[in-house]
């Protein structure tokens, strides 16, 4: 635990102000970037690169991203762009989810998160050895998703818009998140299993352009820590760096997602959530020894 004031002067260090504690993976002020592995089982994913197709090839990237340095493993069965039609049946996430699950158990001793907005698919990846619910919904999609994620050892959340957003996108997205906080509290989830995500990628309807607010957020991301949680920046491989570069395959967006990790641990990230893991960790350690030196 690093360094802090201790008014009491007795027993144990506080925590730092800025901390989390993801089933037992601690995030904050004081410890490294943590790098999230994101790995789906959605083939309507928009980067198919991301993709596991079978059980086979998801134990190796599990294996790969163990091995590359990842601190925990995200693991999606619906793509949630909101851009794409990737909704599915419920049924069907679940069946993809918990057998992803049960596979990155076997293969990594890691948290593993489950990306879901429905309560009985994060109930069933919970139950099947997930530890972590990352909800993109901010608890706002399903009314029964606060009662599970009281029962997860880590809980991510994410300002999504719902419908038109007007105003500054500082003040919204402030606004958003700090209803996230308010419903993750509402739910009695321990303050210090949560960590919030600022939501790059979907802002398809704010009074700007969509990639504009995308840029606006790894700008200005460090306002966003007066909410005393810890950031998760999830900009890996995402359409505004297409928009930037011009390059439209997310395939060729690997050295933009680089750009874009290192300049959100510059500004403040905890986490960042990755498809290249080794890559990512490469980026992400420079950026922190620029900030804060060599550990």
């Amino acid at each position: 635990m690093p360094k802090s004031a201790n008014p009491s002067g007795k027993g144990s260090k506080p925590r730092p102000r800025i901390y989390a504690n993801l089933a037992g993976l601690e995030v904050g002020d004081g410890f490294p970037t943590r790098v999230m592995a994101a790995i789906n089982v959605s083939p309507e994913s928009f980067f198919l690169g991301s993709v596991a197709q079978s059980e086979k090839a998801l134990a190796a990237r599990v294996r790969e991203a163990t091995d590359a340095g990842a601190s925990l493993i995200d693991l999606g069965a619906m793509s949630t762009a909101p851009y794409r039609a990737g909704w599915i049946d419920a049924e069907e996430e679940q069946r993809r989810l918990v057998a992803a699950v049960k596979v990155a158990r076997e293969e990594t001793d890691l948290p593993i998160s489950i990306d879901t907005q429905r309560a009985t698919v994060a109930a069933a990846g919970l139950a099947a050895g997930a530890q972590i619910l990352n909800d993109v919904s901010g608890l706002t999609a399903d009314p029964e998703m606060p009662e599970v994620a009281r029962q997860a050892k880590g809980l991510i959340l994410m300002a999504q818009p719902r419908g038109k957003e007007r105003g500054s996108p500082l003040t919204m997205i402030e606004r958003l998140l700090r209803a996230c906080r308010n419903r993750a509290r509402q739910a009695q989830v321990p303050a210090d299993r949560l960590v919030l995500d600022p939501g790059i990628g979907f802002y398809r309807s704010a009074a700007v352009p969509w990639y504009e607010v995308d840029l606006i957020i790894l700008r200005h991301l460090r306002r966003f820590r007066r909410l005393g949680r810890p950031l998760l920046v999830s900009a890996s491989r995402k359409s505004f760096l297409g928009k930037i570069t011009g390059r439209a395959d997310p395939n060729e967006r690997l050295a933009a997602s680089l750009a874009a990790a290192t300049i959100a641990v510059l500004h403040g990230a905890a986490m960042v959530r990755t498809h290249d893991v080794a890559a990512t960790l490469d980026a992400v350690r420079v950026a922190e020894a620029v900030a804060h030196g060599l550990r």
